[in-house]
């Protein structure tokens, strides 16, 4: 009779399956406890157009398209089949909060705006305010340099003026004008 046999590792085998998932069940609440204290670094996701209140409050119907652009810059999404409707998106993913999500949708109708349909939208400053890390630890450093601190470097080198260019005979070049209407 073989040391090993079929049945011997076949039983052996369902024994430490058996004991696996027993194992993984006992893990439940001191596994969770575990994974829910050590978390990945996740990057902040930010993706569209920002458009804020103050650049809402520029838009009025009857505006040209041209003008809607220069405020609001060129729009996320623009369609061959709805030519005359462009929508500005955008959406911010930062861990430990939820996800931000905005909409614009500006209409024409002949090349001038016919509607304005928007989300509630933040003032500059509440945007910006929601782009700040963590507070700055310690002093602020001074951004400015002492006399003395200075003279620990070395005086930057004057640069020479050019001499002027000059044709093989030595008389000075003349260059035509950059712009028309000159000289």
């Amino acid at each position: 009779m073989p040391l090993f046999s079929f049945r011997r590792l076949s039983s052996v085998a369902w024994v430490f399956m058996a004991a696996a998932l027993a194992a993984c069940g006992s893990l439940g609440t001191s596994g969770d406890k575990v994974a829910s204290a050590i978390t990945p670094y996740k990057i902040d996701i930010v993706q569209g157009n920002v458009v804020t209140r103050e650049q809402l409050a520029v838009l009025r119907v009857g505006m040209p398209r041209a003008i809607a652009q220069d405020v609001l810059g060129t729009p996320l999404l623009t369609s061959v089949f709805h030519a005359d409707r462009w929508d500005y998106v955008f959406t911010l993913k930062r861990q430990g909060s939820e996800p931000q999500a905005r909409k614009v949708a500006v209409f024409f109708a002949n090349d001038v705006i016919s509607r304005i349909e928007a989300d509630e939208l933040p003032s500059e400053t509440e945007f910006v305010s929601t782009l700040k890390g963590g507070a700055i630890k310690g002093p602020i450093p001074s951004l400015t340099a002492s006399e003395e601190a200075l003279k620990k470097f070395p005086a930057p080198k004057r640069a020479e003026a050019p001499e002027p260019a000059t044709t093989p005979d030595g008389a000075a070049k003349v260059y035509p004008p950059l712009e028309p209407g000159g000289l």
